[in-house]
């Protein structure tokens, strides 16, 4: 862990040393979290409006067949992620206003680069999530949020990751391509997912039904991706602005649902790959539909239905078309109804001309040689999960992947994946 992370944690252990324990302890099983409340301290600063967090997200993953490379890898990739946010209505008294700070560690080797992946291809969607930005730790969260008459009006300003708030899904699955903000995963060097944070803006208006519209403007600036600056607050080499626009409605009731659609304007110049040149825009749109469907107990138990895609434009995007779909039962048994059940099918397909301007050196290159880029297609990742509630504060969720085409390379063999993803509140 890095030692941003362990200096925080001892600060919180000292300031609960002098408070007398009555609160739920280290790993109590009926507890919320692993180190327990801090001896109430922990409930004591939520009250005064101090909310601290302290999570890890740990995914394992072991190839048990095909892919392009096979030698008994057990690949790690995990995150350890310190939130702390400022209720200023408790600390201040301002009015729905808060400020959050958010930051991340991330380790491990992800086995999609390592072993399932022809390297001079590369990959599209990864068998490990939580893998990504390298081995770092960033501040990946600094904003203000202030809201007005009841939450119709609200404004986020500071330095916020885009998924936070644009084509968001609740997501549990191991596999990159069944996880939320989709976009960020296709449009490639014009919207960066999280860990990754850019200076923006985003406004909202919403209504008490439930429909909201939003939009946003971030900082478009590569150097926000250098592993030796996780903590640099401004960066040189700004080259233009992401705005995502997003509309949409969460359904309440006994069986409450999200609808969700939107677009993105990027006014960076990049490579055009249909003419050979470049172009000062890269656009694209997006909808995200999770609906829960049956609710026996009449609470969030029960079965939810999913479905999102992503649309990209085709002269300057590498992947041009994804769908997803799914279904996640909660409460599967009786005497379970804390664990769930999930299974899912994502599609994704690479742009001709990004393949026709790669390729075009292949000419009388065999592959295999040095030079030559193994054209690609389309790519189909399915995942079985099961996820165990060890206590409140701990899920085991072991999982079966197969990812078909890896790297949208049909000449790579499908590979099917045994995985296992842990996340424990600390």
């Amino acid at each position: 862990m890095n030692i941003q992370v362990l200096g925080r944690a001892g600060l919180v252990a000292l300031c609960c040393h002098a408070i007398p324990a009555f609160a739920a302890g280290p790993l109590d099983p009926d507890g919320d979290h692993l180190f327990g409340d801090w001896g109430g301290a922990r409930a004591d600063l939520a009250a005064r409006g101090l909310i601290l967090d302290l999570t890890y997200t740990g995914e394992f993953a072991y190839n048990l067949a095909g892919g392009y490379r096979r030698d008994g890898l057990i690949a790690r990739a995990d995150e350890v992620a310190l939130d702390t946010r400022f209720d200023l209505t408790r600390l201040a008294g301002l009015d729905d206003a808060e400020v959050r700070v958010t930051v991340t560690n991330r380790n491990g080797e992800d086995l999609t680069d390592e072993r399932l992946v022809d390297p001079a291809g590369g990959p599209l969607s990864s068998v490990q999530e939580i893998h990504g930005q390298g081995n770092v730790t960033r501040l990946t969260r600094l904003w203000y949020r202030q809201g007005w008459r009841d939450g119709a009006l609200d404004l986020k300003v500071g330095r916020i990751p885009v998924g936070d708030d644009f084509a968001v899904m609740e997501s549990h699955f191991q596999n990159l391509y069944l996880g939320s903000s989709q976009p960020g995963n296709q449009a490639g060097g014009v919207w960066y997912n999280w860990p990754i944070s850019q200076w923006a803006a985003r406004l909202r208006l919403g209504d008490v039904e439930g429909r909201y519209v939003q939009a946003g403007v971030f900082d478009l600036n590569p150097e926000n991706l250098d592993p030796d600056r996780g903590f640099a607050l401004y960066r040189q080499g700004t080259e233009g602005a992401l705005v995502p626009v997003e509309a949409g409605w969460h359904r309440g009731g006994d069986l409450p649902g999200d609808y969700k659609i939107g677009a993105y304007y990027s006014n960076a110049e990049t490579r055009d790959y249909a003419d050979g040149g470049t172009t000062g825009r890269r656009y694209g749109a997006w909808f995200v539909v999770r609906q829960q469907v049956s609710a026996p107990h009449r609470d969030d138990r029960g079965l939810v239905l999913f479905t999102q895609g992503s649309w990209h434009d085709r002269d300057s995007a590498y992947v041009t078309r994804y769908l997803s779909a799914g279904a996640v039962w909660r409460g599967p048994l009786p005497s379970r109804p804390a664990d769930d059940l999930g299974v899912g099918l994502a599609f994704a397909e690479v742009g001709d001309p990004y393949v026709a301007t790669v390729t075009a050196g292949n000419a009388g290159l065999g592959a295999g040689a040095p030079d030559y880029v193994p054209p690609q297609s389309d790519e189909w990742n399915l995942e079985v999960y099961y996820g165990v509630s060890v206590t409140p504060w701990l899920m085991v969720r072991p999982n079966l992947q197969l990812m078909v085409h890896p790297g949208a390379n049909d000449r790579v063999d499908d590979a099917w994946v045994l995985g296992t993803r842990v996340e424990a509140t600390l």
